[in-house]
Parts: structure tokens; C-alpha cells; sequence
């Protein structure tokens, strides 16, 4: 297999990849790096927070995977305040009335784009220092990547999950064009939890995607809590 080659690289804005265990968080935390990313120096932000107000939007339970518009909702609206105020959560509480955020003194908020979007469109994001949130349809594939942490999909594979990771890079994997993403299952998925996903692999799954926008200030969202 060819090496990969970077021609793309906004891996300098992020820290240490975060890890979501087994809870259905995918969107809350591609959405808060994305975030964090766009912010002088890297801060974490609290993806439990910005889960939890996602969830109370869409009405759906914390043990159910959330929708990309309501979590982006919750970070334009709800805003989001620093993960040492809310620390991610490995397990819900027995008791579900006992899940709810503390109060927070800092909170951050930021506006959206999204849209079905498209290969050139992510890379036109990442020329312009945007990382993109991707939402796609993966397989088993998707589990393993394969050496140099290129995730090769194979004819007649099936979908298992739809799941959002961030677009931090572009380049080529052989002759083909290629995205690198920064998944959120911890550093010993793929490269130091990142992995290469080539062209075709991103146009049979794509889904979605989403780029955060400028910041906004909370006097701007009568609704913000």
C-alpha cells in the first residue's frame, strides 16, 4: 500500500484525542473539538454538556445517539463551557434524574453551517482552517484500519453505524485523493486516533456535514440556558 501523503493539516489546533467509550456521543464530541479547535489554544469543551441539551431538544434519552442539528443548536444556543466544568461522564447514573449539569460560569457559544455536502466542499473547509464534522455510514472496515491507518472498505460490506468524526487533514492515498479524520475513540484507534478515508470511501457514505462559524455572544440567543 502506498504511504500517505498530507497536503492539508489542521492537527496543530487540536489536542489529544478524546476517547467516548461505549455511550452514543460521536456528534457531541466531533462537534465540542471542532469548537475547542476554532478557540485560541487548545481548551477542551464539555461534550456532556452540549449532549445533554441536544437531547433535551430532540426529546430523545441520553442512551440514544443524538441528531447533528440539535447538538449544533445546543452550541449556538445553550452554549458550552470548558470540560473541567462538566467532565464526560464513562457511565450514566443509574438514576437519569440525577444526569443534568452543574451550574457554569463561562460558557461559549458559536453558529453553524450545515448541509449534505461533498468531498471538494470538505476540502474547500479545510483550505479555509475550517475542520469539518462528517457524518457517514461505516462498516466493519471502519473498526480496523488497515496499515498507515487507511480504512479500506470492501465490496458487499455493510453499514453498521452511522457515526461523526472531524475532517483535520487532506491529501492522496496512492493516486487517489484522500481525507484524514480524527475519530473520538481514543489514540489507539488507527494512527493516534486518526485515519485516511479516500475519496471513494467518503462518496458512497457520506451523509452530512457541519462547519462551526463565527462566535456569537449569549445576548444574541434569548433561549440560551
Amino acid at each position: 500500500m502506498s504511504k500517505p501523503t498530507l497536503t492539508h493539516d489542521l492537527r496543530s489546533l487540536f489536542g489529544d484525542v478524546r476517547d467516548q467509550g461505549i455511550r452514543p456521543t460521536c456528534l457531541a464530541f466531533a462537534v465540542s473539538d471542532c469548537h475547542a479547535a476554532l478557540r485560541n489554544g487548545w481548551d477542551p469543551l464539555s461534550a456532556e454538556f452540549t449532549f445533554y441539551h441536544a437531547q433535551r431538544r430532540a426529546g430523545l434519552p441520553p442512551t440514544q445517539g443524538a441528531l447533528l442539528l440539535r447538538i449544533l443548536e445546543a452550541v449556538r444556543d445553550d452554549g458550552q463551557p470548558p470540560e473541567t466544568s462538566w467532565p464526560y461522564l464513562p457511565d450514566l447514573p443509574t438514576d437519569l434524574d440525577h444526569w443534568g449539569p452543574p451550574a457554569v460560569q463561562t460558557k461559549y457559544f458559536r453558529n453553524f453551517e450545515r448541509g449534505p455536502g461533498s468531498f471538494d466542499e470538505i476540502v474547500s473547509n479545510l483550505l479555509a482552517g475550517s475542520p469539518t464534522v462528517v457524518v457517514l455510514c461505516i462498516g466493519e472496515a471502519f473498526f480496523n484500519p488497515v496499515e498507515e491507518g487507511v480504512i479500506e472498505g470492501f465490496p458487499g460490506e455493510k453499514d453498521v453505524i452511522r457515526h461523526a468524526v472531524v475532517v483535520v487533514g487532506a491529501g492522496n492515498v496512492g493516486n487517489e485523493r484522500a481525507l484524514l479524520v480524527r475519530n473520538s475513540w481514543g489514540p489507539l484507534w488507527g494512527v493516534n486516533g486518526h485515519a485516511w478515508v479516500t475519496e471513494n470511501y467518503i462518496s458512497q457514505r457520506l451523509r452530512r456535514i457541519a462547519v462551526l462559524k463565527e462566535e456569537v455572544s449569549v445576548s444574541a440567543h434569548e433561549n440560551a440556558a
